[in-house]
């Protein structure tokens, strides 16, 4: 189903796809190959002087692997309706994702494990989790947001107990940064991308999203508040080949102690809560 003239859809998918080639570091010759297109039809879908057929825009959007959520918006931008859907996890439909969810949270039992929405936003969190939170973090900050970031970031949340927060504010700042920022940003994205860069501090200013390298996957973090002392490492899990927005969107992060005598600390408070 066409929504727009031709010329207007034209212009607007081209730049949009333009935008994320850059983001990519594509060039416009590496993007035709991956897509089976020649170097000039891509030029002039991209500068507007032709129209990319529904099937084209999703051909791009493929090679250039861009989020669902953000195909959607190519489709629209083309003209042609949107294709993937945008399920809410409390759906009914989503009743066996959100066991399925369940399960892999309960199974990395006594350790931690949450599922995070785009904005990091806590959906869901074992029992391990939820008592490290209330452990470590002011009651009054959990109450007022479920941000895991701003939890992070806040002066009355984990940041004063992490021993190496240097080291985890320029990991998790470059990881805002890049899924915040570029092409898929929107109105919440960018205001909460605001917001921790505040809570940062100076040091946030002129921060752009650092390539990621292999050592990235897993973020060492060291926890000291009184009798609590662990050294933890977190790793986030994706669900695979998703076809609705939700799905794709979701992280599941887990948490697990990074020598002995944090698992025993671990496990303790485990006992306890």
């Amino acid at each position: 189903m066409r929504v727009a003239e031709s010329g207007q859809g034209g212009a607007a998918v081209g730049l949009l796809l333009r935008e994320w080639r850059t983001a990519r570091g594509v060039s416009q010759l590496d993007l035709a190959m991956r897509a089976g297109f020649s170097a000039r039809h891509v030029s002039f879908i991209e500068t507007g002087r032709s129209q990319p057929s529904r099937q084209a825009v999703l051909v791009l959007a493929e090679a250039l692997d861009v989020p669902l959520r953000d195909r959607n918006r190519l489709l629209e931008a083309g003209g042609y309706a949107r294709v993937y859907r945008h399920t809410p996890l409390d759906a009914e439909d989503m009743r066996h994702i959100r066991g399925v969810l369940q399960f892999i949270l309960d199974r990395h039992e006594p350790f931690g494990a949450v599922v995070l929405d785009r904005y990091s936003n806590l959906l869901m969190a074992n029992a391990a989790s939820q008592e490290l939170f209330r452990t470590i973090v002011d009651p009054g900050l959990i109450a007022e947001t479920h941000n895991i970031m701003r939890l992070v970031f806040h002066e009355s949340g984990l940041r004063p107990w992490i021993v190496n927060w240097p080291e985890v504010a320029e990991h998790l700042l470059s990881r805002c940064e890049r899924e915040l920022g570029g092409p898929s940003a929107d109105e919440t994205s960018r205001a909460l991308l605001a917001d921790i860069r505040g809570l940062a501090g100076p040091s946030a200013t002129g921060r752009h999203a650092q390539p990621l390298k292999p050592a990235d996957v897993l973020l060492p973090v060291h926890i000291r508040r009184g009798e609590i002392d662990v050294r933890l490492f977190s790793t986030i899990m994706t669900l695979g080949t998703p076809q609705d927005v939700t799905l794709q969107e979701l992280r599941i992060e887990t948490f697990f102690p990074a020598d002995p005598e944090s698992e025993r600390t671990i496990r303790a408070m485990g006992k306890r809560g």
